[in-house]
């Protein structure tokens, strides 16, 4: 199995190949220029591993929530090398691509509030818990909302393993206080392209792939023209 992943939702430009179990990544923390670095980062997988864009199995994406022009650029770029190739895709949560980076590096934690920065003074959020096979699963949908308006599920009443992670967390410090004694740790931390992959590999081994015109944006977010409010 080989799949391509790539990443560029939020700061975080990344891209990562699973070639029969084994991971190759390059990722960067970037302000802007993400348009420019995706491509060389894709390019640099590939000729690491020896691998062709037609002989992948898949190429998975970051499908969002994140920055509207993130979100765009890596369907954009997904639906571009699909067509040239004749692969598939498989899009991916990229706040189940958070919650992922939590349980693969912390094995006492069950379940994941995932709170990301989406400017304008709110948040995409959405819960998550450890499947059987150790992947992010979600528990109801995603949602942008106030901090103020950020759920636990009813079932969700202790916090034992429960952890938060995600921007939203820094840039907003009164979801902490929202969950304290609830959360017993959160994390400011982005999606990437080596989790997303991960979970795209039960997608191709089921064989949910899209054709390429349906690699799309999820953005959540109606009203994507906004002007961001000071300091966001």
């Amino acid at each position: 199995m080989r799949i391509l992943a790539l990443d560029t939702a939020t700061e975080s430009c990344s891209a990562a190949l699973f070639l029969d179990g084994r991971l190759t990544v390059r990722e960067r923390l970037l302000e802007r220029g993400h348009a420019e670095c995706i491509l060389g980062m894709i390019d640099e997988v590939l000729a690491e591993t020896g691998t062709a864009l037609a002989g992948l199995t898949a190429i998975a994406y970051g499908r969002g929530p994140g920055f509207f022009t993130g979100v765009r650029l890596a369907a954009s770029v997904t639906q571009g090398l699909a067509y040239g190739s004749g692969v598939r895709v498989v899009p991916v949560s990229d706040l189940a691509a958070v919650a992922q980076r939590v349980l693969g590096d912390d094995a006492t934690a069950e379940r994941v509030l995932v709170c990301n920065d989406a400017r304008m003074h709110e948040v995409y959020w959405g819960c998550f818990a450890r499947s059987a096979a150790n992947l992010a699963e979600p528990v109801g949908a995603e949602r942008v909302s106030s901090p103020a308006e950020v759920a636990l599920p009813p079932a969700w009443g202790s916090g034992q393993g429960l952890r938060g992670a995600g921007t939203g967390f820094a840039a907003y410090p009164q979801l902490r206080g929202s969950f304290s004694g609830i959360l017993s740790a959160s994390r400011a931390i982005h999606p990437r392209a080596a989790e997303i992959v991960l979970l795209a590999v039960p997608e191709v081994t089921a064989g949910r792939l899209l054709d390429p015109e349906r690699a799309l944006p999820v953005y959540l977010r109606d009203d994507v023209v906004r002007e961001p409010a000071a300091g966001h």
